[in-house]
Formats: structure tokens, sequence, C-alpha cells
């Protein structure tokens, strides 16, 4: 046995017992003859205290141990004498008289020091050294939260009578938005499998099948472009329930959510219960954004009305096309300056606009950009309608609906960040609903789906396939938190008709609808159940609950901002002996 105890366990409780402890050196200090130790493993750390009357084998192993050593220690725990505790540590009572130590492992000098969070290396190093940096206290306890996060799930959905199944990873290439992992075959030469993007037709199979509510901690993989909170491979809450309207879903997520944080993370606190729900064009209208951060205000407001008849020519162009003029305002920042507004301009064309319009609202009346071109009506009707005091900065932008929203909204964030309006411990969640069912592929000249073609449009739409795509709302909804999508799911379509509708009004071909989905319209004509799901990001709600700027540091061996695998090199070229096993053909 190499230990009895774990190096984070040890209390004043067990003073004058004999133990056994094995970890790694997380500290050494040499005081004259008397060497003291920090011993580490995941648990926690302790003192060990090494004193120069020890066996000559073990004072010859203790001589030359270094930090990350890994020791088996045996020795009696005694209490710290008084004054000498220590408070920042929780085995701080005690400390280990060594009776023998042991040299398990020697370690070489570490590329970069794991016993703090200080002069850490570059990203691609640490992840190059996933294995050191995840000894790292910050990395093990995002490690452990995770776990925990899933354990929640699991004994949650359990109580409802949910089954948890496994799925296949080996699958079918369909379009569901995303580029495919495609994986060639060696026994079917020129045929492929797809790693799936999601379980969705698995998972909709299932409620055929009659298992009635399935949920699965699935791996999902997606061949995109990657950014901080995204991987090629990811994990998420697969779930499907049948026999449900989108009310049911939303009620058993919301629930599961609310008692996993005030159980695993109970600092943070939500900002409302039960959740707010606004549909997609009202969020676009308040917050620029299908994915608002809900902590704080700055609202877009509407302000063309008030500019109607303006006689500032950007104002009328605007109008005249058909756009719309809109607001949000800083609070304390008409006192900022000529470069200051400047670099919000940049911000601003850099997130579509062509410029930005700005109103200072300060005691000698409205200052900025814009002012000279309001008359004193505007000045007040602009102050009336926005809530704008003294010492608040306007800006406004005039253009289409959906530029003008999402300049506003980018600005928003970045006034969020700046000013601090956001509080960190703050879990801001809500619904997002009515979303609309396709959206218009100007470059191919057809319709996208705008969730998947698997999600049920609103029964009272299904009429407007014949005559107005772009007004069908699906019965899809998107959960989001703090200015992200955590999830998104819809109510199914479960009838042959409606999806073949769906397929193709996306413009899919009757020999290509059977090829991809023939399986799934032929199950649909066993009987299937009105059914419903959603896939929660397990990523991303353990970074914001770790408080973690990306999902690369809640995930233990995730590839680098370029989808790269530093430490393992990967992707690799392979042996030509597996390509012509194959059945491929490299060309440059």
């Amino acid at each position: 046995m190499y230990k009895t105890h774990t190096c984070g366990e040890l209390r004043a409780t067990h003073a004058n017992q004999q133990v056994t402890l094995a970890g790694w050196v997380h500290r050494r200090r040499d005081h004259g003859g008397v060497i003291f130790l920090d011993l580490r493993d995941r648990y926690g750390i302790v003192q060990v205290t090494v004193n120069p009357d020890l066996s000559k084998e073990s004072l010859d192993a203790v001589s030359n141990v270094r930090m990350e050593w890994v020791l088996q220690i045996t020795g009696m725990v005694q209490k710290r004498p008084a004054g000498m505790q220590n408070p920042k540590m929780q085995t701080g009572e005690v400390e280990v008289i060594a009776q023998s130590v042991k040299v398990l492992n020697r370690a070489k000098t570490l590329p970069f020091l794991v016993s703090g969070e200080n002069d850490l290396p570059d990203e691609n190093t640490r992840l190059k050294y996933r294995y050191l940096d995840l000894r790292r206290e910050r990395m093990t306890h995002n490690m452990i939260l995770r776990h925990q996060v899933v354990k929640f799930m699991r004994d949650f959905l359990d109580q409802y009578n949910f089954v948890e199944i496994e799925t296949p990873i080996l699958f079918k290439a369909t379009p569901e938005g995303a580029r495919d992992y495609l994986v060639p075959s060696r026994l079917y030469p020129g045929q492929f499998y797809a790693l799936p993007q999601s379980p969705q037709q698995l998972k909709q199979l299932l409620m055929v099948a009659g298992m009635d509510r399935y949920f699965q901690i699935a791996r999902c993989f997606r061949d995109e472009d990657l950014r901080g909170d995204r991987q090629p491979e990811f994990t998420q809450l697969d779930l499907e329930m049948s026999f449900v309207q989108r009310d049911d879903v939303l009620a058993l997520v919301e629930q599961l959510y609310t008692e996993l944080i005030s159980a695993i993370t109970p600092h943070k606190r939500l900002l409302s219960s039960p959740w707010p729900r606004f549909s997609y064009r009202e969020v676009l209208e308040r917050y620029g954004t299908d994915k608002p951060d809900l902590r704080f205000g700055m609202e877009l407001i509407d302000v063309s009305d008030i500019f109607a008849k303006s006689d500032f020519r950007v104002f009328q162009s605007a109008i005249e096309a058909g756009g719309v003029i809109k607001c949000i305002v800083a609070p304390g920042c008409a006192e900022y300056s000529r470069k200051e507004v400047d670099a919000l301009t940049e911000s601003a064309r850099a997130l579509g606009a062509k410029g930005l319009a700005t109103l200072a609202v300060t005691s000698e009346g409205l200052k900025g950009t814009a002012a000279k071109f309001v008359t004193p009506e505007e000045a007040e009707a602009v102050k009336s309608k926005t809530g704008a005091q003294e010492g608040d900065l306007i800006l406004v932008a005039a253009d289409q609906r959906a530029v003008v929203n999402k300049v506003l909204g980018g600005l928003r964030l970045i006034f969020r960040d700046r000013l601090d309006l956001a509080d960190p411990n703050m879990l801001a969640f809500g619904w997002v609903v009515d979303f609309p069912m396709f959206a218009w592929n100007e470059e191919e000249g057809k319709w996208d789906a705008e969730h998947h073609p698997f999600t049920m449009p609103q029964l009272d739409d299904l009429p407007k396939f014949e005559t107005n795509p772009g007004e069908i709302l699906s019965d899809a909804y998107d959960m989001v938190c703090n200015g992200y999508e955590m999830a998104s799911g819809s109510i199914r379509i479960h009838r042959s008709d409606i999806q073949l509708k769906v397929f193709e009004l996306l413009g899919l071909r009757g020999d290509e609808i059977e090829q991809k989905f023939g399986h799934m319209l032929e199950a649909f004509d066993y009987g299937a159940p009105p059914h419903g799901g959603m896939a929660p990001g397990i990523d991303r709600l353990v970074m914001l609950l770790a408080d973690e700027p990306n999902i690369r540091e809640v995930i233990a061996f995730p590839k680098n901002q370029t989808g790269r695998d530093v430490m393992a090199d990967a992707p690799s070229e392979v042996e030509p002996k597996q390509l012509k096993e194959l059945h491929i053909q490299i060309r440059e």
C-alpha cells in the first residue's frame, strides 16, 4: 500500500497517528539540517519535517530531492507549535515528522512551475505539457468541478426516469450546419463514416423506439472555424423527451440548472427565477444579439420617431432607405476625449457601421459629434426617451436594422467590460423562443434551416410554406447566459409529411432525401410520438462556473486555437501502408 491517507485530509484529530503518504514535492526548504517538504496530491498539501536524526538511507534520499519528485513518506502526525500554524493551508494545524522517505520517481527540471499562477508560459507551452499544467491547483479544481457538474446532471435526470443511452460515434454524413469529420472505411472502399455533429437523428429514433426519456453525456465533432469557446470536439448534455411541448422541456432544464448551481457553486447567484423569456425579434431589438448578457442595462432604444424629420443628412438617409436610428446610453462617459470617441467609432466600423454619432449630456447642454445637428426639441426628446442624465454619453447608429442592432449590441459589450457593469458571480439565464424557421442564403440563392432541418415549424405557420417561408416561425428555443448561447433545442418534426416538406424547401432532391434521410422518414411512418429536447453545452457551463475565459481551461486535453493537439502533435501524417489499406491517395 503506497499510502494510508491523502495529503489533504490530515487535521489535528490525526495527531499522534502514524501515516504513510505518497505525492509530489510541491516545495522544499532547507533550514540548516532540518528540511521541510510540502507534499502534494490532488487532495491538498501537507508539510513534512525531515529531522537530521533520520536514517542515513532516508537522509540520502532527501538530500537530492527537488520539486515534483514523487515520494513515499511514513511519519507521525503532530500538531504544529502555537503560532506556527498556517491558516492558508487546510492542513495548516499539523505537520508530519518523517520516519522514512522513499523516492518513487525523479523529475527533470520542469518547463514551468506548477506551484502557482504566476509566470505561466504561453498557452501552447501549457498545452504541450498539459499533464504538468493539470497538476496546478486551478486546473485540478476545474477538472473536479466538471466531474461534479456531470455527476449532478446524471443523478438529477435519473430521478426523473431518464435513461442514459450511448449512440454511435461512427455514423452517417448528414447536413447539420457544419462540416463533418469523415472516417474512411477499409472494408468499403470509397465509403466514409462521419463523426456525429450531434446525436440528433439517433435521439429522435430512440423516441420512435419508445425510450420516452433519453440522455447522454455526448461527444460531438464539428469541423468549423475555432474561437475561444469552440473546439473541434466538445461535450454536451444531450436529452430528448416524448409527449412534451416546449414548456415541458424548458421547465425541466431550468429546474436542473437552478438546482445544479445552488448545489455545486453556491457562491454564484441567479439573476432571476423563473428565468425570463424573450422572442428572437425582441432580444435583437433590445440587446442587438440573440444571446444577450442580461446582467446590466444599456438596452438599445429606438429613436427613429424623434429624428424622422431631422435635417442631419446621416439620419435622413437611413430613414429614407427604410432603416432605423437607435442608441445606447453609456453612464458617466460624457467626458470621453476625442481620441476615446474615435476609438469607439473604429469599433463601430469594425462591427459594420459606416460611422457613429455621439451626444454627451453636460451641464451646458448636448455636446459631441452630432450635437450641432440636433435641435433643442430633439435633444429634450432624446434625453426623455433614453433617461440619459448629466454626465452620460449617448451613442447613436443609423443604418439598416440588422446593422444597427449588431453595432450597438457590440458596443454595449465593450462598455460592459470597460465599466465593469456585469457582476462576475451573477448568472443571468434566459430563454429565447420564436426563432425564424428558415434563413435566406443570398450567396447560394436558397433557404437554409435556422437551427437544423428536424425542427418543428409552428403549426399555425404551415400554410406559409407555399406563400412566404421567411415568415415561418419554428418551435425552437435557446438557453442564454451572460452573453453566451448555452444550449439550443426544439420540438422535433415527428410526421414524415412535414419533414419531407422541410427537406424540399431546403432544396434537397428526392434521391438526396432518400439517401441521407430515408431511414428517418421511414421511422416516422411507424408511429413516431411527438417529442422534443435540448443539448446544453457542458464545456461552456463549466467555463462560466469556473470563471475561465475560454473552454480550453476546462477540458483536460483540448486543441489549441488553430485546432492542433500540440502535446501529441496531431493531426499528423500516417504511414503509406495505412493510406493504401484505406484506398486513399494524397495529392499535393
